[in-house]
This record gives C-alpha cells, structure tokens and sequence, in this order.
C-alpha cells in the first residue's frame, strides 16, 4: 500500500520529500565565469611565450648560446657587436641581492610584530600604512634613489672609492624597501594562520614571548614566509624604473655594489624606445633577454612550489 501511494506521487514532489536540489544555474554560471578567470591567466602566460618563442629562435640562429650566456661584453647595438649577457645577469643579480638584504630582514622583523606583539589597534594601522609603500609609484622610488640614497651614501661611504652618480647598491636599496610591504604582509597573514594552541602550549611550557615568535610560529608558517620571499625576489628581478634611472646605463661584469649597471630589464627599458627595425638582430635581442628573465623568474617560481610544498603545515 505504502509503495503504491509513492509512485503515486508526482516525480518532482518526491524529489522535493527527498531532498534532490535542483540545478542552480546560478551557482553554474558564476563557477563557469571563476574558471575563465583562471583559463585567462594561463592563457596570457601561453601568450607571452609565443610572442617571446619566435624572435627568439631566429636570434640564437645567428648568435650561439655559448656567445650569449659565455660572453662577457654587451655591446649589441654598436657596429662591432657583442652579444654576451653575463653584465646584464650579474647587475640584475648584484640589485637583487642587495634588495633581500634590506627587505628579507626588516620585512619578517616587522611581520613578526605586527603578528605575535603588536596590539589589535596597533596592528590595524601599522599594516595599511605599511602597505602604502607598494602602491608608491616606482618612478619615484628612482628618483628617491638618486637624488636622496644616492648622495647619502657617498657622504657616508668609507670602503675606498665612494659610489658614482649611478650604482647598483643605491638601486637595490630603494628596490628592497619596495620589496618590503610584499614580504611583511604575505609574512603577516602566514603566521596569523598559525593556530593558537600552539602558542598556548608552548607559553605552558615556559616559554618567552621571543623564543614562541622565531621557535614555533615563524618554523610553523615557514611555507608562507618562503612564498613571500621567493614572490620579493620575483619583482626585484623584474623591476624596471628603479634601476633604469638609478643603477644606470653600462653594461658592467662586475659584483661592486658602487659601479654603474645595466640590468636586463634597463636595457629592454632603454633599447625597446629606440629605432630598432622589426626583424634586426637588435630587435631581436630584446626578445632574447626578455627570455632570459622569463626562465629565470620561471625557475625561482617551480622552486618557490617545492619549497612550499616541502614545509607546508596544514592544521586541522
């Protein structure tokens, strides 16, 4: 009797008593739009390297690997041509270098504060004002690095020679202060995610507040913490406005924080406003550095996965 009186029932009523949701085609329009966001980003990146892939080719055609990453002179716009990239990546690696010794420090420094001391009033103005610094237009970080850091340090300078008009240490300074919001909120928000207990249990153990900070919050949120440096490094590589006008011009194979250089991403800047005829070797070297710095942020970002990857914590 029971079962004759449900196939009684009207299909959709029993899917009602059931408890059968009915497609929500709402919910299905917004994933469709949420996964075209992300098919945008994939595809963009599939852009770049099929723009970069083509001119490319036809550069290494004419000028060997073994010239471009072996050679030690960067002359490719003169008559006499010189095609070697090693002063480009060691000025981009000397500006990046000094950019972490001033963003690596003072950026974890000030998430630690604002995570495990400051207090909540404290910590919501400390963090916005802080964040201020990234939307600081780079063009005048420049100019702060050479009309302020730059002749500050020659009055401070005393390891011989003192800094020229143009240098790399000016320039990775002023870049790692830029740096330095990225890493302190990405730090930031790591260890906010660390769970309380863990504080609380190592406090019942005795403790400090200093040693609670660097021996369990900051191990316990060192995948974050890794990420916010790896995606530092990543823009001070790609950095261009700063080094343009403040670590200057000249191809220089050297490491002196106190020389002029030319980063990859300066010359790019400084050749691609020039009358370079589509096609040209000098054309194409553009797109041969531009390379360049895509596999090496491509590397820095497949190890930045393995590193997460590695010390990542998942609490429950």
């Amino acid at each position: 009797m029971q079962a004759t009186e449900a196939s009684a029932i009207p299909r959709p009523a029993q899917e009602r008593r059931l408890g059968v949701a009915r497609p929500r085609y709402g919910e299905r329009l917004i994933q469709g739009s949420l996964f075209l966001c992300a098919l945008l980003s994939v595809a963009t990146t599939v852009g770049i390297v099929f723009a970069l892939a083509e001119p490319t080719i036809e550069f290494f055609g004419e000028v060997s690997l073994a010239d471009f990453y072996g050679g030690t002179e960067w002359s490719p716009l003169f008559a006499d041509a010189r095609f070697g990239v090693l002063p480009l990546i060691t000025a981009t690696l000397t500006t990046t270098f000094w950019a972490l010794v001033v963003c690596i420090p003072f950026g974890l420094g000030a998430a630690i504060y604002l995570s495990e001391y400051a207090h909540d009033r404290t910590r919501r103005i400390l963090k916005p004002v802080l964040e201020l610094l990234a939307g600081i237009p780079t063009v005048v970080y420049g100019f702060f690095a050479l009309t302020f850091v730059t002749p500050l340090l020659q009055d401070i300078w005393l390891f011989g020679d003192e800094p020229g008009v143009f240098n790399a240490l000016s320039a990775g300074l002023v870049m790692g202060i830029m740096i330095l919001p990225t890493v302190a909120s990405l730090s930031e928000d790591a260890m906010a995610a660390v769970p309380q207990g863990l504080r609380q249990g190592a406090f019942a153990l005795g403790a400090t507040k200093l040693k609670v900070s660097t021996k369990v919050v900051v191990p316990a949120a060192l995948s974050g913490i890794v990420a916010s440096f790896v995606l530092g490094i990543s823009r001070a590589v790609g950095e261009t406005m700063i080094v343009l006008i403040a670590a200057g011009g000249t191809p220089n194979l050297s490491f002196a924080p106190g020389e002029a250089m030319q980063t990859m991403t300066a010359f790019i800047a400084a050749a691609g406003l020039g009358d370079q005829p589509t096609g040209s070797i000098g054309y194409q070297t553009l797109f041969a550095v531009g390379s360049t710095l895509f596999v090496l942020t491509l590397l820095m970002n497949v190890i930045s996965i393995r590193l997460v990857r590695r010390y990542r914590e998942v609490y429950e």
